[in-house]
């Protein structure tokens, strides 16, 4: 039979309609014997929903591998640990049992594993790796806990992880591991039938207990390239893996603790559901959650792959554009007004870092630092290759700090900080230009003086000055393209309202109507009476003709106010307009930065 099914793909076709099966008579069960996830203030769902679903999962495991998977001793040892960590969320899931009970649980579960020799070797140091290894399994068990808060998020999330690790395991000629982890990846995809929105099952604490813990687990099996592999490798690869628990556990943590509530309390305050705050619908967050695990889990298999410094490239541009993302989400308005008021007001810490998150510009000058790097390390990359070991690779290293130094200083000097991230326009992108051809100049002088610019290459530095200021542009556009990529967070709602002037002051208007979602309007359309801009498109919306058109427009579009964004509109058109507006119970202001009552007098 072993031979039969020795193929992955069988194994995970097993799995999988076990799983359904399993799935489909605990939720049956649940449902009779009142097991039920009631709707809560702090919690995601809106409807009665049944729990265990993290039986199902932990069964359909369980079964696969004791008939279709071979044993070995490292799989065996983390099924049973995990198995005891089950327990432990059923026992939750029954009884409800303190935050320290479960961790002790989870204690014990680490000890079975490092009482086996699994531990991650990332120091050397024996008694070290043994902390390291027991934060990561409770970490990771807690992570999978904490991301277990929508919809199919958890569940789809481990899957990912885990096809990231099978492929790994199929790389590394790692047959047995990889079925033992195709046989769980089949109970979490069968499971995930139910589980995706809109969920009618819930996985619960056993669930994620489990699922965690066997996740962070199997990374100890041979690190997904074997423990001979290089330092990236056994440092970056299991992070990457599980990206997406350990961000979102990471980012809930520290934003809690800044706004005064405990981090195992239970919120509304993830990164999914500040996706969805945003706009978002809750499958469209999921799914694009789904996609941050796979490039992280794609970045992973590149990293085993790589030199140390490629690794480390790779890694820290992964980080730039993450951590925007992360700025990006913790503007997103999650708490109430009178809650930040109290934070505020009694936490100091807290107080420091909104006026610190005001001016943002430590984290600038820190981003620009690391980018002034990326950029000097690709342009070197890119024009003579793997360069480390070589001569060229000494110089990187001794000019490097030289550099960082001083094009923070061109950039300050250039006015680079004064700017604002979400207003970032044309004639910026000339102030990051003088600031990256200043810093470059100064730079080539530095190393004339220094070094004689003997063996150094011209051409590295005019890449790297090219590199350099698409890096800056692109990091102080993103907020900009975050907002045209994601819908406005009030979605359908507010007053549809038509902006009167289709030149600069209307598009002004767009601007601030779109970047103030709390005033609660709702952009249609712009009207002009210029025939030459009917039919144009300004950053999407129409422009509609103004000349006899304008009481058809606003009844087809259902338009229930409208702002005029111009001044010198004649006063005969000014009451043409206004009678318009009164036939069709339409509200008429003047949009000239502040919104204001139009003076008919």
């Amino acid at each position: 039979m072993l031979n039969l099914f020795s193929n992955p793909l069988w194994v995970a076709a097993i799995s999988f309609v076990l799983a359904v099966g399993l799935t489909y008579v605990v939720r049956g069960a649940a449902r009779r014997f009142g097991f039920v996830a009631k709707p809560k203030a702090d919690r995601w769902h809106k409807k009665p929903t049944a729990m265990m679903g993290g039986v199902a999962i932990f069964l359909t495991t369980l079964l696969v591998y004791l008939l279709f998977v071979p044993h070995n001793r490292e799989s065996f040892v983390i099924l049973g640990a995990s198995s005891f960590l089950f327990l432990v969320g059923l026992l939750d899931d029954l009884l409800n049992i303190k935050p320290y009970q479960k961790l002790v649980g989870q204690l014990i579960g680490a000890t079975i594993l490092i009482g086996f020799r699994l531990t991650l070797p990332w120091t050397g140091y024996e008694i070290v790796d043994i902390w390291i290894t027991v934060v990561w399994l409770i970490g990771i068990t807690n992570a999978i806990n904490l991301l277990d808060n929508m919809d199919g998020l958890a569940a789809g999330i481990s899957a990912i992880a885990a096809i990231s690790l099978a492929a790994g395991f199929g790389a590394s000629g790692q047959t047995q591991e990889l079925l033992f982890v195709t046989a769980f990846i089949g109970a979490l995809l069968g499971f995930l039938v139910f589980n995706f929105n809109p969920a009618s099952i819930f996985m619960g604490d056993c669930g994620s207990m489990f699922v965690g813990f066997l996740l962070a687990g199997s990374v100890l099996m041979n690190q997904v390239g074997g423990r001979s592999r290089g330092v990236m490798t056994i440092l970056a690869v299991p992070a990457l893996i599980l990206f997406v628990p350990i961000f979102d556990t990471t980012f809930v943590t520290i934003l809690r603790k800044l706004w005064g509530r405990k981090a195992s309390q239970g919120g509304r305050d993830h990164t999914s559901h500040r996706l969805v705050a945003l706009g978002l619908s809750e499958r469209t967050a999921v799914l694009m959650l789904y996609g941050f695990a796979l490039l992280a889990g794609i970045l992973a298999l590149f990293v085993r792959e790589l030199d140390t410094s490629q690794s480390l490239a790779l890694i820290a541009v992964f980080t730039v554009i993450l951590t925007i993302i992360g700025v990006y989400l913790a503007k997103v308005k999650v708490y109430q007004e009178q809650e930040a008021q109290v934070a505020v007001q009694t936490g100091a810490a807290f107080g420091f870092l909104l006026n610190l998150s005001h001016k943002r510009r430590i984290f600038e000058v820190m981003m620009d630092a690391l980018l002034i790097t990326l950029s000097y390390y690709a342009a070197y990359a890119l024009l003579f290759g793997a360069f480390e070991d070589t001569a060229n690779w000494d110089l990187f290293i001794q000019t490097v700090p030289i550099l960082i130094v001083i094009k923070l200083f061109a950039l300050l000097f250039a006015g680079v900080y004064r700017g604002i991230w979400r207003y970032t326009g044309v004639r910026d992108f000339l102030t990051f230009f003088k600031g990256v051809v200043f810093g470059s100049i100064l730079s080539v002088l530095a190393i004339l003086l220094l070094y004689r610019f003997q063996n150094f290459s011209r051409a590295v530095f005019i890449l790297d000055g090219l590199i350099l200021f698409s890096a800056i542009a692109g990091s102080r556009m993103a907020f900009r393209l975050f907002r045209q990529l994601l819908p406005s967070p009030s979605g359908n709602e507010g007053r549809n309202v038509l902006i009167y002037g289709a030149g600069d002051g209307g598009e002004m208007v767009l601007r601030e109507l779109t970047n103030n979602p709390e005033w609660e309007y709702r952009p249609i359309g712009f009207v002009d009476d210029d025939p030459l801009k009917k039919g144009k498109v300004i950053h999407g919306l129409k422009v509609y003709g103004g000349n006899g058109s304008l009481d058809a427009i606003c009844r087809e579009n259902d338009v229930q106010e409208i702002l005029i964004s111009f001044r010198n509109l004649s006063a005969e058109r000014l009451r043409e307009v206004r009678g318009i507006c009164d036939e069709a119970n339409v509200s008429l202001k003047r949009a000239l930065i502040k919104i204001e009552p139009v003076d008919f007098e």
